[in-house]
């Protein structure tokens, strides 16, 4: 796991519960990421988590990131890449659905992490 994906990953898992979903933006700021490419470096790193988390089988906490104009869904790369690692269906008709189920595993699975 890259230094960035680590990074996020403890910030979703210690900021406050009212304070997610947070956006690309947000997480960029929290982790003092300089230009260029500022939202790149958290896309990637979302991506790098997600692969991390399907291997373990584990809920994407990526998706408690959130783009600013998607109405609080994240941007099209993330359902892609979980369409490609089978997590997601290939509809896109069915992703909004899919995605909130997954958000809520995310913040199940948060809240085991930090009662453990």
């Amino acid at each position: 796991m890259t230094d960035k994906a680590s990074a996020i990953r403890q910030l979703l898992l210690r900021v406050p519960r009212d304070a997610l979903p947070m956006t690309y933006q947000q997480v960029a700021a929290a982790l003092a990421l300089t230009p260029p490419r500022t939202i790149a470096q958290v896309t990637q790193a979302l991506e790098q988590l997600m692969r991390d988390d399907a291997a373990q089988q584990k809920p994407f906490i990526s998706s408690l990131v959130v783009s600013r104009r998607g109405e609080g869904l994240p941007a099209v790369g993330f359902f892609e890449l979980a369409v490609a690692l089978g997590r997601f269906p290939a509809d896109s008709a069915d992703h909004e659905a899919a995605y909130q189920a997954e958000f809520q595993r995310a913040l199940n699975e948060r809240n085991n992490d930090l009662k453990s």
